[in-house]
Order: C-alpha cells, then structure tokens, then sequence
C-alpha cells in the first residue's frame, strides 16, 4: 500500500450505468485512478477529468493498490478476476473489491485465489441504483475478514452512506440477494397499486403525493414511482440485470430448501418482459406488464 500520507492508487474496471459515477467520485476526491472497460469510450469522460486508461484488468491490477470491479455476471467477474490476464495474477499485494452482484459461492472462491496469490479480497456489492451512485449514497453490503474491511472503509465511503460488515467472505452477495429479494415484491406492488390508480382514474402524481410519505413509502415508489407515471423507463438497473439476480437468490433459496413465491413470480413476470425485448428497460417496465391491454 502507498505511505499513510498519499491516497491510495484505486484501479476501477467496469464502468456501466453505475460503474462510471463510483470511480468519478474516487477520482474527485483524489485518488490517482486507473480505469478499463471493454468499451474505451465509455471512459472517455473520466479520462478527460485525469484518469489513467489501461489496456487489460491485468494492467490496471499492477498499477493499483486497490482494484475494484463492477461487472454485470458472475462469468465476468470469474475472467476479471482469474483470467490469466486477471487482477489476482497481476496484482501486487493488492486489495481486491468486487462490487459486482454475484454468487456467494464465487465470492469464496474468489477471496480463496486472491489470498493464495498474497491478497486481501471483499465482496462488496451495492444497492441505491443510479441515484444512490451519482450521490455517492450507496449502501454496501460487505463479505471479508475485518482486516480487510477496515482497509477497505475510507475508499467505500466514497461512494456510500450506509457501509456495512456482514461477516466473512459470500456474506456480502447473501445480503443482497435479501436486498433483491425485497425488491422484486415491492416493486410488483408499485406497479399494481399505480395500475389500480390508473383505472380508477386517479391523479397519478397526486397518488404519490398521498402515499408517498406514509407507510407504502420507499425507495421503488417515491424515486422510481414518478418514472412509471411519466412513462420513463430507461434503466437505473437493467431488467436482464435483475433476472440475473433473482437466478442466483433463488438457486441459493432451493440450495436452502426455502420457497419464495414472490421472488419467483417476480422472476416470471421480468422473463416475460425480457423475452419481449425489453431486457435493456429498467426495472420500473415491469409497470408495462400490467398495463397491456389496459
């Protein structure tokens, strides 16, 4: 690691809808950032504001005391991190943070490799959306030992308000498959309770209004309720995204004999969606379901 008196060097790979405003407010607090993604001109913006571009993971691991990744599968996350050009294999005593939202059995195996090769490794993903990364007020759910939480804490909050240990390594990617979870029923019931407005011929922002500050409030009806009613469905969090999500929280459900009949009716119906084209929409499409026909 660099000397107490200089920040660490940060390396950021993956710079999707919510990967590019987490590096920039690394980068804008004063961290010397290296960046990669498979598409370069989605970096364009922060290497005009001083960040450094490399060519491969592997390049940005040897450059950084602290490589974090944001990928969108599991399947990336396992070629990133242990491709034979990955971050373990070319990193340098580094601290390994995947922010991706991925499998708990990956997240052990992953800080199993990355300690092998002389590492510390956290599974650390988000949950906030796009807001939460433009605002830097993320919540963090981390998987790791405490040593390397600690280590990690200043850069994490960075991008997040509400940074949390949850145990060891996997522990991390079990809190948000919870966190996904909840979602995919709350989200179902904005959507119906929007629907059911709509037919009853209510004023829909007046509805938000109303609703919004009682016991029905959160985050899917009152950031991503006026979306649905202003028909704006591009993706804080792609559908495609989510499906991935709620596959791996519902093999780890059957894993642990547990039924979960919202999430798999929420996992159905974002199918349906997805095999219609819309798997690009954000979550709050789901809205279209509901409304085919009407």
């Amino acid at each position: 690691m660099t000397s107490a008196s200089s920040l660490p060097r940060v390396g950021f790979i993956g710079l999707g809808i919510m990967g590019q405003s987490m590096a920039g407010h690394l980068l804008a607090q004063g961290h010397p950032l290296t960046v990669y993604n498979r598409s370069r001109e989605k970096a364009a913006g922060l290497i005009g504001r001083g960040a450094r571009w490399a060519d491969t993971p592997g390049a940005v691991a040897a450059q950084s005391d602290v490589v974090i990744t944001m990928l969108g599968y599991p399947s990336d996350v396992e070629q990133v991190w242990l491709g034979a050009d990955g971050v373990v294999a070319n990193a340098r005593q580094a601290l390994l943070i995947d922010m991706t939202t991925s499998s708990p059995a990956l997240a052990q195996r992953l800080a199993a490799e990355a300690a092998k090769a002389g590492h510390m490794a956290l599974d650390a993903p988000v949950s906030g959306g796009d807001v939460g990364a433009r605002e830097a007020k993320l919540s963090i759910m981390v998987g790791g030992n405490a040593a390397a939480f600690a280590t990690a804490l200043p850069v994490l909050q960075r991008m997040g308000t509400n940074i949390v240990h949850m145990g060891e390594a996997g522990a991390g990617q079990h809190t948000k498959m919870s966190n996904q979870i909840v979602i995919a029923s709350t989200i179902m019931g904005v959507c119906e309770g929007l629907a059911y407005a709509r037919a009853a011929g209510l004023d829909e922002t007046v509805l938000l209004q109303a609703i919004g500050g009682g016991a029905a409030g959160g985050f899917q009806l009152n950031v991503l309720g006026p979306r649905i009613v202003k028909g704006d469905f591009a993706p804080g969090f792609f559908i495609e995204h989510f499906l991935k999500d709620l596959g791996i929280a519902l093999t780890e459900a059957d894993r642990m004999q547990l039924d979960l009949p919202g999430a798999r009716l929420a996992r159905q119906l974002y199918t349906e969606l997805a095999g219609g084209g819309k798997g690009r929409l954000g979550t709050q499409a789901l809205f279209q379901h509901y409304m085919t026909g009407a």
